[in-house]
């Protein structure tokens, strides 16, 4: 009995004492399940939002925004400049460009420049010269829009996209350029803001190529036959400033030359008329300006003090100074621009035809009325310039 009484298992109250009054069994086992899976779940729900934010940032990003921080991150890596002698280091650039990356090329330095010129002095020739290099990008005569020109703003809005190379012109090397620049008439808005203008060129280290012509009389000429065939474009209706196709150098140049090898090609001239295979040069030659010989020691004077003027008001920029018959007579000269622009030296070639090859005697209708007006002034060296040789 007693023993009985030992093994006797509780009643039903202490049974359920004993299965939910046990604190110590309680305690363990429902504070481990609960909480772990609760983590659990936080954790994925976390997971998933994260991914969600970030998909939804790409998307919005898209490529164009990450190319634009790739090229942040390229900006930020700067070019070593300790091999650039101090004196240069106002001259030397490393442009960024919008419109494309420089790539490797983007620590190779870039000079600035300006080749400073008028009408008729052979600028358009001299750089087609500069363009042959493969370093070189000359963009032409950008400020012949008069928009470019109204104001010193759109002037300086101008320069800044040609100097960051974000001007696009057939001339561009764009990415391994090393000197670019372009052309600059004196009438385009230079002389009138040449103060702001020689401020800018010093401020970002910009060099100036002065071009003129010493013969202000073949200049003239020159002018004068330009806008005759501006009004009248007598080629095919249209007006053409300069020959420079490839077939009519070759051809032109046996036409200048022909006084020479006339005896050679005696039997060639009776079936082929050498003036109508350069018909172009041909054509812009045979006007023969008659000028005013009361007014055209006045209209010289004027051109020389225009020009002395401009040279005056920018002599204060880095410059070299060159004249187009000294490169017409010595082409080495070029080297001189070339060492100027601080790129090396190659043989430049051009496509230009020069179109008045003759005496001024046989391009001036009045020779004669001409010849006596200037024979004896300051301008007589003028009549008889051989600068026509090539």
């Amino acid at each position: 009995m007693g023993g009985a009484k030992g093994e006797e298992k509780p009643s039903g109250a202490d049974d359920c004492c004993y299965q939910f009054g046990n604190k110590s069994a309680f305690d363990l086992k429902a504070p481990k399940k609960s909480p772990l899976a609760l983590r659990m779940f936080v954790f994925a729900m976390t997971m998933l939002c994260g991914i969600s934010i970030c998909s939804m940032c790409m998307k919005q990003l898209g490529s164009d925004g990450w190319s634009r921080i790739v090229k942040i991150e390229v900006v930020e890596q700067p070019c070593n400049k300790s091999t650039v002698p101090p004196s240069e280091v106002q001259f030397v650039h490393y442009p960024q460009p919008i419109a494309y990356s420089r790539e490797e090329c983007k620590c190779n330095p870039v000079r600035f420049f300006a080749i400073i010129s008028s009408q008729r002095s052979g600028s358009g020739w001299f750089e087609t010269l500069l363009n042959s290099h493969v370093n070189v990008s000359s963009n032409g005569e950008i400020f012949s829009t008069k928009e470019r020109r109204s104001n010193i703003s759109s002037i300086i809005k101008t320069l800044d996209r040609v100097y960051n190379l974000d001007w696009n012109s057939s001339a561009s090397k764009n990415e391994c350029t090393a000197a670019v620049g372009f052309k600059w008439m004196l009438n385009q808005g230079l002389v009138a803001n040449h103060v702001d203008v020689v401020d800018y060129f010093n401020q970002r280290g910009v060099s100036a190529i002065f071009l003129f012509r010493r013969n202000l009389l073949r200049q003239l000429v020159s002018q004068l036959a330009n806008n005759h065939d501006r009004y009248l474009k007598q080629l095919n209706g249209t007006h053409k400033a300069h020959v420079h196709t490839k077939h009519e150098v070759m051809l032109c140049n046996l036409c200048f030359n022909w006084a020479s090898i006339a005896s050679a090609v005696s039997e060639l001239v009776t079936r082929f008329d050498l003036r109508l295979i350069c018909s172009q040069a041909t054509i812009l030659a045979k006007y023969k300006p008659r000028l005013n010989t009361t007014t055209l020691i006045w209209q010289l004077k004027q051109a020389d003090e225009y020009t002395r003027d401009a040279l005056e008001n920018l002599k204060s920029t880095r410059h070299i100074t060159i004249y187009y018959e000294d490169l017409i007579l010595n082409r080495t000269k070029l080297f001189d621009v070339l060492d100027f622009l601080q790129v090396p030296r190659r043989k430049l070639v051009s496509r230009h035809v020069k179109i008045h090859t003759e005496p001024l005697s046989e391009h001036i209708e009045n020779w004669d009325e001409v010849y006596s007006a200037l024979n004896g002034t300051q301008y007589e060296s003028f009549l008889n310039a051989a600068d026509y040789i090539i």
